[in-house]
């Protein structure tokens, strides 16, 4: 199966055009204040405007006031939601959208039992665990993903051209999200990277 590829943390128009150019499945905005990363509203919806039919566009954001997300909603055509904080289910499920719930891994945290709090959503997202929100870049333990695990996963966390190719043929995910791993400054994408780590995922999923 093809892995899906997500760009996340996109800000500017030449970002969105190199990924888009590169083959991403979906890229990934972010609208969380405290992150370098973050665009309000109204500059999303210009970013989005450059991106063709068919390319998701995935909107992060964490323990966000519902009415916010609505508003958000409204001014930029998302089609996923994606809930990188402590959002219960009750929470993840009242915008109607489809969703993707993060999980920060670590030791101690049950995934199965995490997985089964949200059957409804598109997928569970794999991110390291750090303090504050976010994996920070980092990659984490691979081996702590249980065998069987339902639903579709994302696998987030220091992902780079040089180990997704790796994590691609053990870990065997739905689909990868990156933002760090493609980047020369926190919210500046580097377009060889995008490429380059692109390209690693489709070697990746023609060697399986």
């Amino acid at each position: 199966m093809k892995t899906r590829i997500k760009i996340c943390g996109l800000t500017r128009e030449a970002d969105v055009d190199a990924a888009v150019a590169a083959g991403a499945d979906a890229i990934g905005l972010v609208f969380y204040p405290p992150s370098p990363r973050h665009v309000t509203p109204q500059r999303a919806a210009e970013l989005v405007r450059r991106i063709p039919p068919f390319v998701d566009v995935v909107g992060l954001f964490v323990n966000g006031a519902p009415e916010e997300v609505r508003a958000t909603c409204a001014t930029v055509p998302l089609n996923i939601l994606q809930f990188h904080g402590d959002e219960d289910p009750a929470y993840c499920r009242q915008f109607s959208r489809a969703y993707l719930r993060a999980a920060r891994v670590r030791p101690g945290l049950d995934l199965v039992e995490f997985a089964g709090l949200f059957p409804d959503a598109r997928g569970l997202l794999l991110d390291a665990f750090v303090e504050g929100y976010g994996g920070g870049g980092h990659v984490f333990d691979w081996t702590l993903i249980p065998p069987g695990l339902p639903g579709y996963l994302v696998l987030s966390g220091g992902l780079t051209a040089d180990n997704v190719g790796d994590a691609v043929r053990r870990v065997r995910p739905a689909a990868v999200d990156v933002s760090s791993g493609v980047e020369t400054g926190k919210g500046i994408k580097d377009h060889s990277k995008i490429a380059a780590f692109v390209a690693a995922v489709r070697k990746a999923d023609e060697s399986i």
